[in-house]
């Protein structure tokens, strides 16, 4: 996903937080061969030794957007993301013996571009891939399915990923992408047939080096198109 530049993050004053009202964040990663997401084992208050999504409650002087960023800094020390927000999870049941609504937030990023850092408020921040998620607090199994489904739907429509490959790369790469993120096995032919059509890649002069099989032959994205996919779109069904 092309996520575009966020600001600098920004940790407000105050600490007085909005009394139900929280944010989850679903951290998305590619690590080359999985796709994984973000968790943390929280080291207090009543979900102590359990896992979830990032998460944390609204202060009173920002934005959810603002939130979205501190607390995920806070967190893990991830800084400078960018997180599209998803919709408001208002199940009166999501949280046991109080009324609490959430605002989930996601992203998709390179694993290898980012250091995570546990903070004190938890025990650990680890990334799990996505067949091994384990039971989550709350609702935060629901909010990390609907995170996926809305993933899923945006590779469909627009070049979403595509910065997580190497700057040159073969089309069995670009494949395992998409199966990484779509959770389903590609026909070859027929991914190559569609991917090639979109006239998205250029064909390099170039082959894959140092590797034990035939090499393969090596792409990149045309920079024209690329921007062009991005702000219009497209229809990629396989």
């Amino acid at each position: 996903m092309t996520f575009p530049s966020p600001r600098k993050n920004e940790i407000p004053d105050s600490s007085t937080a909005v009394d139900g009202i929280t944010i989850d964040c679903v951290i998305f990663g590619f690590n080359k061969a999985n796709l994984e997401v973000l968790l943390v084992q929280h080291a207090e208050g009543e979900s102590i030794g359990k896992w979830g999504l990032l998460g944390g409650y609204l202060k009173k002087d920002e934005s959810a957007d603002d939130a979205a960023q501190r607390i995920v800094y806070e967190l893990t020390k991830l800084d400078n993301i960018y997180l599209e927000q998803l919709k408001a999870f208002t199940n009166p049941n999501r949280v046991s013996e109080r009324r609490v609504v959430t605002i989930g937030y996601y992203t998709l990023v390179n694993r290898e571009d980012y250091n995570i850092k546990a903070s004190l408020k938890v025990i650990e921040a680890k990334w799990y891939k996505i067949s091994e998620i384990p039971d989550l607090i709350f609702d935060h199994n629901e909010i990390l399915d609907f995170s996926l489904m809305q993933l899923q739907n945006r590779v469909r429509q627009a070049p979403i990923g595509f910065n997580l490959l190497p700057e040159k790369f073969t089309l069995l790469q670009l494949m395992h992408l998409y199966e990484e993120i779509l959770g389903i096995e590609l026909d070859k032919s027929n991914f190559r047939r569609k991917i090639l059509h979109m006239k998205l890649l250029v064909a390099l002069d170039e082959k894959q080096k140092d590797v034990s099989h035939r090499a393969a032959k090596l792409y990149k994205f045309d920079p024209d198109i690329y921007k062009k996919l991005t702000e219009k779109g497209f229809n990629f069904e396989f």
